[in-house]
């Protein structure tokens, strides 16, 4: 299906009883010309959230605290692990996810009221964790610049991960905060090969853009690294040690991995999706994933989730270090100022 990752729902974990409609031979087509041919329309339902910061404590992720203004992704990247958030809305982590998508308006008003809060205490809160903060509908709701407003006036430390050049759009923002040592980005880059960039993230920026996002954020002295992932056994995990090189040559200082995690409906998804790009490639990228998860598809244990194990995934390891090694590139998490942070109630004291 033309700009969309998945081109079909798939039942969730939660799904109740389904209707499917079947054609009979009648009137087939009418019936194919109103509904086969339908290109499904991005709908997004405008909310209001209780809370916005979102609480992690796994000990393989570097940092704590999350905010994600937006559920579902209309990047619509089929390998994404955060799919299967949307059966706990009663949607599919299929075509749903990058459909039907949520935004949420009030997003800058409860992180204001969070800051005001006297036991909280300011730690590195990332955008991105879950579902990209720059995706499209971005541009008009723009939340995302709303609350790096809110993190640039109370000076409070931010992280940010994306894959999109939108990005841009706020480099006044960014420079400020990085002038403070308030903020850094980590800009995913999964391919630089075109044409299975499209099929794997239809509505993401290209590869060659996201070089440039690094080359201009860097310039910016905005600091910046690249995270190559996720790493698909036989599709891009050839390209891990030129992701990284033309990141790196770009201007990124610091570089990370992640081998392909398939939770819960996921696994159906990506197999889907192999069965209409790489059929002849499915069982062999498949069982390079359970060669390195124990048999598994997927793998929910701290420590190899996002690394694996096994031979395959130990060499991914070592090429990955060889490669950051000599290119002199640091680790993912960078400690920011976590000293400036000005409470809402606070403001006052600097008149």
């Amino acid at each position: 299906m033309a700009g969309r990752g998945s081109s079909h729902n798939v039942e969730h974990r939660f799904s109740g009883p389904q209707i499917e409609a079947v054609d009979d031979g009648w009137q087939a087509q009418e019936w194919e010309a109103a509904f086969q041919h339908q290109a499904p329309q991005t709908e997004v339902r405008e909310i209001a959230a209780k809370i916005i910061i979102s609480h992690n404590l796994s000990p393989d992720v570097p940092f704590g605290l999350s905010i994600n203004p937006y559920q579902g992704c209309e990047h619509g990247c089929i390998y994404c692990y955060a799919r299967p958030s949307h059966a706990y809305l009663e949607l599919s982590p299929g075509l749903d996810f990058e459909t039907k998508l949520f935004a949420k308006l009030n997003a800058a008003e409860l992180l204001r009221r969070e800051f005001a809060k006297p036991s909280y205490q300011p730690q590195t809160i990332v955008l991105g964790a879950n579902t990209d903060p720059y995706q499209p509908i971005e541009h008009h709701y723009r939340l995302t610049r709303a609350l790096l407003e809110v993190m640039l006036a109370h000076r409070h430390p931010v992280g940010i991960i994306t894959k999109s050049a939108m990005i841009l759009r706020d480099l006044d923002l960014l420079g400020e905060l990085a002038n403070e040592g308030l903020c850094q980005v980590m800009i995913s880059v999964t391919t630089l090969n075109e044409t299975l960039r499209r099929q794997l993230e239809p509505r993401a920026s290209t590869g060659a853009g996201r070089l440039k996002v690094i080359e201009k954020l860097a310039g910016a002295g905005v600091p910046v690294g690249v995270l190559a992932a996720p790493m698909i056994p036989r599709l891009n995990e050839p390209e891990l040690e030129q992701i990284i090189k033309s990141a790196a040559a770009a201007g990124a200082g610091y570089a990370d991995y992640i081998l392909l995690r398939l939770p819960h409906e996921l696994t159906t998804v990506f197999s889907d999706w192999l069965d209409e790009h790489y059929p002849g490639q499915k069982e062999a990228v498949l069982n390079q994933l359970r060669a390195s998860r124990a048999g598994n598809l997927n793998s929910p244990a701290f420590g190899t989730r996002m690394r694996g194990e096994g031979q395959f995934a130990d060499l991914l390891a070592q090429r990955f270090r060889l490669i950051s090694k000599r290119l002199a590139l640091g680790k993912r998490h960078v400690q920011l100022n976590q000293t400036r942070f000005i409470r809402p109630n606070e403001q006052l004291r600097l008149f």
